[in-house]
């Protein structure tokens, strides 16, 4: 028998074949990886309600990326690991003491191919896929490995928290919530998602996150019925305005009494003066009080989320804002709060209203006081912060420590604030251009 029989005798095809069937499944194991990792869970969710007892098992398995993780590790160094024995034991037996630079050779690039690169990629291409097909047996390599897993993932704790460095089980890297925006971000960066798309997803997920005195109509702006005059100027009123709810006060403004829909008011004034048994006393004598409805006084720190919940519970459009202390501050409506969403919501009666912001051709922004620095952010995809003021012009104050004058300028957080108008101590309009401009 020749040294080449000897070499490629039955235990060499063996060894060889051995190399291979470790290879495929170190390919498994790193697909299974990618793709379990990858794969949507919102997608998963939806096939699994379709019936896919494989996304199901995806998504169960998934719900403790930890012990999912290791145990895939596990199982992918150990057949790696092998493969690179039997290889080094193979080449070695061939070639010498020279076979083990080869078979290091070989075997990386055997690996990276086939066990890494292609799998990985296959599986970020079809993530939701090849999730459903792995599910079943990861989830018995999970079962079978959980005790060694579980012992590793103990030790590697006690490391971190001698670094400390202190590992919470239950907790997510990221929330649902900042996973949808920075994926939002994200599409919209790249082309994919419009970028109005984008602003109303990202205001329903802020409705939480904000309070109703962040985007009330302040009570400086709201238009009220004085409760003492006469019948035939408060309908005159209500025809005059744009509004379908008026608030009613009695003495002083702060004291509100009702409510009147517009509709409310037409009804009974028509019975009152053109029913068939009127009598032309009776609307000298209406009293706006009998058809106002109760207020609804809501707290300045109810977030955009309740609220909104609250105006559909109690089928209302209008609420009235109130500060700690029971004093009025303002109001909202439900379509303010939905214009946080879709955004400026415009019908017949304020289609020809002043724009709030306007852009000049030099690049400069003309911008009302009065506007949000949410509504401007969203507009022109600024990042003007909005922790310590409301509003553009309550930002200018807070950062200038001061009641500017109209022609006073200001830089800062990268822009350039010029006082345009101003009435009593309130800023009215400002113009803001960005100091670096984009290109």
């Amino acid at each position: 028998m020749d040294a080449a029989d000897t070499v490629f005798d039955s235990a060499f095809w063996i060894t060889t074949g051995g190399i291979f069937l470790l290879l495929f499944m170190s390919a498994f194991f790193s697909g299974s990886e990618t793709a379990l990792t990858a794969a949507s869970r919102g997608k998963l969710r939806a096939q699994a309600d379709k019936g896919s007892k494989g996304a199901e098992l995806a998504l169960k398995i998934t719900e403790d990326n930890e012990r999912l993780i290791g145990s895939v590790l596990l199982g992918n160094n150990l057949v790696n690991i092998l493969a690179a024995s039997l290889a080094t034991s193979l080449f070695t037996r061939a070639l010498g003491d020279s076979g083990v630079a080869l078979a290091t050779l070989v075997m990386t690039l055997l690996v990276l191919v086939f066990a890494e690169v292609m799998p990985k990629t296959y599986a970020i291409i079809n993530s939701e896929a090849a999730a459903s097909f792995v599910a079943p047996i990861i989830a018995l390599l999970v079962r079978v490995l959980s005790p060694i897993v579980s012992a590793v993932r103990l030790f590697v704790r006690g490391l971190l928290r001698l670094f400390g460095v202190r590992v919470d089980p239950d907790s997510n890297i990221l929330a649902v919530r900042e996973e949808i925006a920075g994926a939002l971000h994200l599409g919209h960066s790249e082309g994919v998602v419009e970028k109005e798309d984008r602003d109303r997803i990202l205001g329903a997920l802020d409705l939480g996150d904000r309070a109703v005195e962040e985007i009330m109509l302040h009570r400086s702006g709201i238009e009220m019925i004085d409760a003492a005059q006469p019948a035939q100027a408060i309908l005159q009123q209500c025809l005059d305005s744009p509004h379908t709810r008026l608030p009613v006060y009695r003495d002083e403004p702060e004291n509100i009494i009702g409510v009147v829909h517009a509709k409310d008011l037409l009804r009974a004034m028509y019975k009152a003066a053109s029913a068939p048994d009127a009598d032309p006393a009776a609307l000298r004598n209406f009293a706006i009080t009998d058809v106002a409805m109760p207020p609804y006084f809501v707290p300045e720190t109810t977030t955009l989320d309740d609220q909104m919940r609250q105006f559909l519970r109690m089928r209302t459009h209008f609420a009235l804002v109130v500060d700690e202390y029971g004093s009025l501050q303002g109001l909202i409506t439900l379509e303010d709060i939905l214009e946080e969403i879709v955004g400026e919501i415009t019908d017949e009666f304020d289609v020809d209203a002043e724009h709030p912001l306007k852009q000049s051709s030099d690049g400069t922004y003309l911008v009302d006081g009065a506007m949000t620095i949410r509504d401007l952010n969203r507009a022109t995809d600024w990042n003007l912060p909005d922790e310590e003021a409301n509003t553009v012009a309550g930002l200018v104050i807070h950062e200038a420590q001061m009641i500017p004058t109209v022609g006073q300028v200001f830089s800062f957080h990268g822009f350039r604030f010029e006082v345009v108008a101003r009435e009593g101590n309130r800023v009215t309009q400002l113009r803001i251009r960005p100091l670096h401009p984009a290109d």
